[in-house]
């Protein structure tokens, strides 16, 4: 069952704060994370036929920022490293951590490879459960699992490496 173009913006509109958060997990940029949705809407829009049932428009369109988000870190050849500038407010809800612990979280996570970071983002920062990421991914859960705990151990090491 096709999706019409007046669906596809509604939900859109609805999903449009998780997109964005998405986006700007990666670049750690307002305009940038926006003009990662806007170009990620437009891709969705162009593929919209592609999308098979309606039910996996999130995991769709999730799939489609993360890549749009990867594509323009490689076109514009921003490593988050050196990026610098961080947000005055996170966009994430990390609940429960200081400010200080909130970038200490997000500098850990420009450690991170693009891949292993979309773990993270999905798991934490959009609370996906391993199914979705599985979904999102296209990989076996059991894969997702394993790669998860993986990076969290490595993101554990590298925190209490800068607590020292």
């Amino acid at each position: 069952m096709a999706i019409s173009k007046t669906e596809y913006a509604q939900r859109i509109q609805s999903s449009r704060s998780r997109l964005y958060r998405t986006a700007f997990c990666y670049v750690k940029n307002e305009q940038d994370a926006l003009d990662i949705v806007g170009e990620a809407v437009c891709k969705g829009l162009e593929a919209l036929h592609q999308l098979r049932q309606v039910e996996f428009f999130d995991t769709w369109m999730t799939r489609i920022v993360i890549h749009t988000a990867l594509s323009h870190l490689r076109k514009h050849a921003l490593r988050p490293e050196n990026n610098e500038e961080l947000p005055e407010s996170l966009p994430a809800t990390e609940a429960g951590l200081t400010p200080e612990e909130s970038i200490d979280l997000y500098q850990a996570l420009d450690t991170l490879g693009g891949s292993e970071r979309t773990y993270v983002i999905l798991r934490f920062f959009e609370e996906r459960s391993f199914r979705e990421m599985a979904e999102i991914l296209n990989l076996p859960e059991a894969t997702v699992k394993s790669r998860l705990y993986r990076i969290l151990k490595k993101l554990n090491h590298q925190l209490s490496a800068r607590k020292e």
